[in-house]
């Protein structure tokens, strides 16, 4: 499966259980970039952002182990401790700025080479760089 998730400069995800930044030029992004047959599996916490493609998107508590193989899993807030066998590649969005953040990315992308980069507006930040990882 591939990973999509936000962070910020220092790796930071959450500050106080809430998510740093929506952005829903950010959210297109990820929907435009999925392919026609691949699912995008949320927590119910990420459904909000993820309102208008509902027809994209399964929602599920447990959705880490449900997703398949092929599929994108957004994370927000969930440890990915135990996970890395299934991991195949990442979709990072930088802020490309420092919030504060109690919650930050454990995950190593040691392993995992960079395949693509690029930077593009999003409608709350000047600048978010996507990256993309591979094994």
């Amino acid at each position: 499966m591939t990973i999509a998730i936000c962070l910020d400069d220092d790796n930071g995800i959450l500050f106080n259980g809430r998510r740093q930044s929506r952005d829903r030029v950010l959210i297109n992004d990820l929907i435009n970039s999925a392919a026609a047959d691949q699912m995008i599996w949320i927590h119910p916490y990420s459904l909000p952002l993820f309102q208008e493609f509902a027809d994209r998107v399964r929602v599920d508590e447990d959705y880490l182990h449900r997703a398949a193989d092929t599929d994108i899993c957004f994370v927000e807030r969930e440890k990915l401790s135990g996970m890395q066998d299934r991991i195949d590649g990442w979709i990072v969005y930088r802020w490309n700025r420092r919030y504060p953040s109690d919650n930050k990315l454990t995950t190593e992308l040691d392993g995992y080479r960079k395949t693509a980069e690029r930077d593009f507006a999003g409608s709350s930040h000047e600048r978010i760089t996507r990256e993309e990882y591979s094994r």
